[in-house]
């Protein structure tokens, strides 16, 4: 979680094209990222891969209103609503768009291509039947607020006396990163999305950022194996609820509409 999923650029910004608050280039600019190109492959009606352009626009002549986030996880298919094919896929590439109003589904394939020195990231995005039925295990946005601050407070209490809380240079540079990708003037998540949504996945990320560093620098202070398991057993719960918040937030944009229906 050091970084956003590309299913939730893929979502957020897919919301506001479907929405008519951004144009497709502005969109497939915010998608694409920092990776080559973006394919959509096994839409109804085409024959092969097409554009990102022409994927939108072909799922939102298949009915789609809306894009929905699904990060699962080993026993936990958070944001999945089935069938099993599709959920399998999903849970390998531990992240997923699931269509609003069309029944599809998108998992990323994600490929690094070229010459030593010269590698390009491609991505594209298989398209496969979903259920239609409510997500698993997604709260709404004020139980994702009021879990991650909770979670958040109980981690730093065990870290802090295990001594194993996220620190050192390692944890400072990847800290200091972030704060800087965040000066830049990054949006968090594209025009239309409620205040609340973009504070609850900047603090979900922000989690997610201390959560992977903790891990990443092996076992901190712990030395026996009791600690190392109260570390995990802290971390675990937190690192869970950081991805149910995210889901929240990038989900909020499909919910906030049919609310207000």
């Amino acid at each position: 979680m050091l970084s956003e999923p590309r299913s939730g650029r893929l979502a957020s910004w897919g919301n506001a094209l479907l929405a008519g608050l951004v144009s497709p280039d502005d969109a497939v600019l915010a998608i694409v990222g920092e990776d080559a190109v973006h394919r959509v492959e096994g839409l109804p009606g085409e024959s092969g891969p097409v554009g990102l352009t022409l994927g939108l626009g072909r799922l939102r002549a298949l009915g789609v209103t809306g894009l929905r986030v699904a990060l699962p996880a080993p026993g936990h298919p958070l944001g999945l609503s089935g069938p099993p094919e599709f959920n399998k896929r999903a849970l390998e590439a531990e992240e997923a768009v699931v269509c609003h109003g069309g029944a599809l589904g998108l998992v990323p394939e994600v490929s690094t291509v070229g010459p030593e020195g010269d590698e390009h990231v491609e991505v594209v995005w298989h398209c496969l039947e979903v259920r239609e039925a409510p997500p698993a295990d997604v709260p709404s946005l004020g139980e994702a607020e009021r879990e991650l601050a909770e979670a958040l407070r109980e981690a730093t209490a065990v870290l802090s006396r295990l001594d194993v809380a996220a620190s050192g240079p390692v944890a400072e540079a990847a800290i200091d990163a972030y704060r800087a990708r965040a000066e830049q003037g990054r949006e968090v998540l594209a025009p239309g999305y409620p205040p609340r949504a973009v504070r609850v996945l900047e603090l979900a990320q922000r989690v997610g950022l201390l959560i992977s560093v903790a891990f990443e620098n092996g076992h901190g202070g712990a030395v026996s194996a009791s600690e190392m398991a109260s570390r995990t057993a802290a971390l675990r719960p937190v690192e869970r609820t950081a991805r149910r918040a995210q889901v929240a937030a990038y989900n909020a944009f499909v919910e906030e509409r049919e609310r207000g229906r």
